[in-house]
């Protein structure tokens, strides 16, 4: 009888998790609620910046401070360090994301002025273009005829459209001085974190790395978390690959120190 139950339970558990979901969908595809998730893509996001360099920030900074645990140096210098790599590190992924983002403006740039000049001076060439990637997306007879009057009416949407169907390029460009300020922001707010405990001398000297530990952990979880809803995957999946990501650079590290301990005979500093 409890077997037989069991089914029923589940499937009982079930249905209003999937109403749920139902009156999720439907909420998420009402004309507003349409309207304002197209033009919330239109904006410039910087959401992947700040969880990217999050777990860069996080993972670099407690390598290094599983790596002079691993070589028994004092938490003067495992502070002078981690300060060190999270000023010099966070301050070269902020520079390079804001050349990656500013060359990525730049060639829309080029393009967007490419295809102007073509539209001015080869109109026809360039509303046959409009016309064949209508036909690729179905379009046919008049409702094609439509499409392609109606796109081409408009200077900045017929470019707009030749740059994203034609060159694969988004129109909309992102800021590279945010980009980078967000990206180091957040490297060095994240990187902070382990080497919080190792500012407070009273703590006893083993309780240093404990504590780094538990609080890095609940770090890297957090952001994976915040990662899993950037980038519509399963969230602990995405926490778990991410506090996994850290472990085995602290991992590393450690061993890394260890053995060079063992190798160099050097006393700790």
């Amino acid at each position: 009888m409890l077997f037989a139950l069991k089914p029923k339970m589940a499937s009982t558990i079930a249905k209003p998790k999937s109403r749920r979901v139902a009156d999720t969908l439907r909420k998420e595809h009402e004309p507003e609620s349409i309207r304002k998730r197209i033009r919330a893509r239109r904006g410039q996001g910087y959401t992947q910046d700040a969880v990217l360099g999050a777990i860069d920030g996080g993972v670099t900074t407690f390598a290094i401070v599983a790596g002079t645990i691993g070589g028994s140096f004092s938490p003067v210098v495992t502070v002078v360090l981690g300060m060190a790599n999270l000023l010099a590190d966070g301050f070269s992924m902020a520079a390079s994301e804001y050349q990656a983002t500013k060359a990525e403006g730049d060639e829309v740039d080029a393009a967007r002025s490419e295809e102007m000049h073509q539209v001015e001076t080869i109109p026809e060439g360039e509303r046959e273009e409009v016309r064949q990637i209508y036909e690729e997306k179905g379009f046919q007879g008049e409702a094609l005829d439509k499409a392609v009057e109606t796109t081409t009416s408009n200077r900045d949407i017929w470019v707009n459209t030749m740059l994203t169907d034609e060159l694969g390029l988004q129109p909309m460009k992102r800021d590279a001085r945010r980009a980078g300020i967000t990206t180091f922001v957040a490297f060095v707010g994240a990187g902070s974190l382990p080497l919080i405990p190792f500012l407070f001398p009273g703590i006893l000297p083993d309780g240093h790395f404990i504590a780094s530990s538990i609080l890095t952990a609940a770090m890297f979880f957090s952001i994976g978390m915040i990662k899993g809803v950037v980038l519509h995957r399963p969230k602990l999946i995405s926490a778990l690959e991410t506090l996994a990501t850290g472990t085995i650079a602290a991992l590393l590290a450690y061993g890394a120190g260890v053995l060079l301990k063992q190798l160099y005979g050097r006393a700790a500093v």
